[in-house]
């Protein structure tokens, strides 16, 4: 791996969002992570969401070498099959949608990074005594940022990233890092179909810009 889990963490809590992306197409999958990391982003996830996933990760790694501290991490892993899949082919570090046990053991015998998806106390719990040092609070739009504040107060060692429905307005930025998130995922409200099909990389590149300057601004405040 070429960045330890304390440097990913680190940079996570640093940028405060991570982009969540995925396509068929490489060649525009290459120019949203270059567009990405141009406004800013040093860490992206894409998604293993399709039988093209792999392939198109697997250049995408490649890729992301010829940016200085760029991590790229795979998402929408279930099994440990896939963890070890995606990990020959590049990725830095593991998230899933949900809490699995299985994958847990696999990335912590790596020395991986792995997050876990987590809906409810118990799975925070369960994710937490299997070393989880960051949990994917999923789907973000359920649980809102009252489930964030409600267990941070029992789980003030876990660093939380909500996923699903965050958008990057300051009025909903503000909700989940007042409730005390370390950092946001965001996909579709982040990538317009439309810029993706017309290929308005600068339109994106200026939305990420503005979205890390927001957040840069609530937790500065």
């Amino acid at each position: 791996m070429r960045f330890t889990k304390e440097v990913i963490i680190s940079s996570m809590e640093q940028t405060g969002m991570i982009p969540v992306f995925n396509h068929a197409d490489i060649d525009i999958a290459k120019h949203v992570l270059e567009a990405s990391y141009k406004a800013g982003i040093r860490v992206f996830e894409f998604t293993n969401r399709g039988a093209h996933s792999l392939d198109v990760f697997r250049e995408l790694a490649k890729f992301a070498g010829k940016f200085d501290r760029l991590i790229l991490g795979i998402g929408t892993i279930f099994s440990v099959e896939e963890a070890r899949t995606f990990l020959d082919a590049g990725a830095d570090f593991i998230v899933s949608p949900v809490f699995s046990p299985s994958v847990a053991a696999f990335c912590n015998g790596k020395d991986v990074l792995w997050v876990p998806g987590c809906g409810t106390a118990t799975e925070i719990h369960n994710a937490r005594e299997l070393g989880a040092e960051v949990v994917k609070a999923f789907p973000g739009n359920v649980l809102g940022p009252g489930f964030i504040s409600a267990v941070r107060a029992v789980f003030p060692d876990i660093k939380f990233m909500p996923t699903g429905g965050v958008e990057p307005t300051e009025e909903n930025l503000s909700k989940w890092f007042d409730a005390g998130v370390v950092c946001v995922g965001m996909g579709s409200q982040l990538f317009k179909k439309s810029w993706i099909q017309e290929r308005q990389f600068e339109e994106l590149e200026h939305k990420i810009r503005e979205a890390l300057g927001i957040i840069n601004h609530i937790k500065n405040a």
